[in-house]
């Protein structure tokens, strides 16, 4: 059985937005059952899910004795399992896997710097300075993505896991409109955000955060 970790609990403004996401909804568009298993900080200091995570984050996915984390990389492995996530054609394979990697290092990597200035250090005088210059830049970006998607439904002419990635990262950006000055990425996400798959996924991950807490 497949394994996949995530927080028992984690603040209002990451609820739906924690990496486990991503793996869940790969899971459930390829049709893959999968169990959680829900960690508190106590479990992620332990030596035993450093083991597993060098780092202590979430997602920790567990099959068959293979043990994987980073959410791109879980993704990926999901994905070659399914032809709902990848083509058959080797083409189209390459290039959805192009797409995981540039949602990753190319787009989270200038909306990441604004969620941190925002969520976490907005009071501070030098996230009011810095704010403007990572907006322009994160601007300039999302400019070139909307172009590159232009009329199309998908970035490659079906839903693949370079889109799944994509609109997780997008989805970073819900503290803010900036999403509002880009009308097809938004239409883009919504689709996305749309399909059955990942309305299962959104739910099963914030069920735990709705229960009462100890």
């Amino acid at each position: 059985m497949r394994t996949v970790s995530a927080f028992k609990w984690v603040p209002p403004f990451a609820q739906g937005l924690v990496r486990d996401l991503r793996v869940r909804w790969a899971l459930e568009e390829a049709g893959l059952p999968y169990q959680v298993k829900l960690i508190d900080s106590a479990d992620q200091a332990s030596a035993d899910y450093r083991g597993l995570q060098p780092f202590g984050q979430v997602p920790v996915f567990e099959e068959d004795g293979l043990v994987l984390f980073e959410s791109g990389a879980i993704v990926l492995h999901i994905a070659h399992q399914s032809d709902a996530l990848l083509p058959s054609d080797a083409v189209g394979k390459a290039r959805a896997v192009t797409w995981l990697f540039a949602a990753l290092n190319s787009v989270e990597i200038l909306i990441q710097p604004l969620a941190e200035v925002d969520l976490f250090f907005s009071n501070e005088e030098w996230a009011k300075l810095r704010r403007p210059g990572v907006v322009e830049a994160l601007k300039e970006r999302l400019g070139e993505l909307s172009a590159r998607l232009g009329a199309r439904e998908y970035l490659e002419d079906r839903f693949t896991a370079g889109d799944l990635m994509m609109v997780t990262v997008l989805r970073i950006l819900r503290h803010t409109d900036m999403l509002d000055g880009f009308p097809t990425l938004k239409a883009y996400k919504e689709r996305c955000e749309a399909r059955p798959a990942f309305q299962r996924a959104l739910a099963a991950q914030m069920e735990p955060f709705q229960r009462p807490r100890a």
